[in-house]
């Protein structure tokens, strides 16, 4: 199969980037630093991530509020203007199709940032709900995220309009005079930049920031131990089409306007489903692991309690830099999700003692205002 490549493809080549195929592009996974200097350097300074791969698409015209509400748990109607918020694709039996960003950028015109790996079936899932909408496919905007504590002063120095951003809100700007859309948003824990810029002038805004001293690239292998210890779900690990929210822990993504007593209830897919189990709870919980020690534990491997009976299953883990040993995150028995449970991975045999703990594993510091 051959790969698609980001408008930085050159660029994370020349910078020395260990290249490897991620949701059908050829994606920087590290650069000669490594990945425990990238993240750690991310939770210092501003790391800057190359995320033109994730899918980004307008949806406008009367009635779009309505009809992102029949597909998304999320209060639409209610959003103002340039902001944003996070928003779950479920389906009919309350799993979750994909996770995404919605931000309005006019009263019937709303921005969409999707996961790579699902932009595709997301794509044809909105156009089959359309009823007068138009969607358009920004095929010719790359996306880049700068993150880190040191990223609101570059940004400062950069563009003073989008430096004062709150977390979850956005705006039009012009950046060395190309026009872009700046939010205040990441997935690494940290305050911090998306930026959306034309395909054809990323490079050089890519090559801008990295001549600011603070700023350094950092690729995926950085960003999922980022976003791993800040507690954040990844789709295909923490997120498929049969875990629902209320397992997932994001009951929050939920708006209080759409559920069961609030003024616009259901109408989504998998509605009720959901709301039964937000009412009766579900078999199996999200939950934070530490790790005794510094073995690793991984993906797929099984979480056993005293007894030695499999409860759970790992579904993300890493090395986290930051917290200084590793972590993961598991889906286990309800009854065993509470902080301080000790249990234990069977990693290739030997029982590897870990203990539930709560997420975030390090403290999460965006910027609120």
């Amino acid at each position: 199969m051959t790969l698609l490549t980001t408008p930085l493809d050159a660029l994370h080549r020349e910078l020395g980037a260990r290249m490897v195929p991620f949701a059908g592009y050829d994606m920087p996974v590290q650069y000669p630093t490594g990945i425990l200097r990238e993240h750690l350097h991310t939770r210092a300074a501003a790391g800057l991530f190359d995320v033109s791969h994730m899918g980004q698409v307008i949806v406008e015209g009367p009635g779009s509020a309505e009809m992102l509400e029949s597909l998304v748990p999320v209060d639409i109607a209610g959003l103002g203007l340039n902001r944003q918020t996070y928003a779950l694709f479920t389906n009919e039996r309350g799993g979750v199709l994909d996770d995404l960003i919605i931000t309005r950028w006019a009263g019937d015109k709303f921005f969409l940032v999707v996961n790579a790996g699902c932009k595709q079936q997301d794509f044809a899932h909105l156009e089959a709900h359309l009823s007068g909408q138009r969607l358009t496919v920004l095929h010719q905007q790359a996306l880049l995220a700068l993150q880190g504590p040191a990223a609101r002063e570059v940004m400062r120095g950069l563009c003073p309009a989008a430096a004062g951003l709150v977390f979850m809100q956005g705006c039009a700007a012009t950046i060395d005079g190309v026009d872009v859309y700046v939010t205040c948003s990441g997935y690494t824990g940290e305050d911090g930049f998306e930026i959306s810029v034309p395909a054809a002038r990323a490079e050089a805004l890519a090559r801008r920031l990295l001549a600011i001293t603070p700023v350094r690239p950092i690729g995926l292998g950085a960003r999922d131990s980022l976003r791993l210890e800040a507690g954040l779900c990844l789709y295909g690990h923490e997120l498929a089409p049969d875990i629902d929210p209320v397992q997932a822990g994001l009951t929050w993504s939920i708006s209080r306007a759409r559920r069961a007593d609030g003024v616009r209830p259901g109408g989504f897919p998998g509605a009720d489903v959901i709301f039964q189990r937000m009412a009766a709870g579900t078999p199996l919980r999200r939950v934070g692991l530490a790790v005794e020690g510094k073995r690793p534990v991984r993906e797929g491997q099984a979480v056993l309690d005293g007894q030695g009976r499999q409860v759970g299953t790992i579904c993300s883990a890493c090395f986290g830099a930051t917290v200084g040993g590793p972590i993961a995150m598991a889906y286990v028995e309800r009854a065993l999700g509470e902080p301080g449970t000790a249990l234990a991975v069977d990693v290739r045999g030997t029982h590897v003692p870990v203990a539930v703990t709560p997420m975030p594993f390090i403290p999460q510091r965006y910027h609120r205002g």
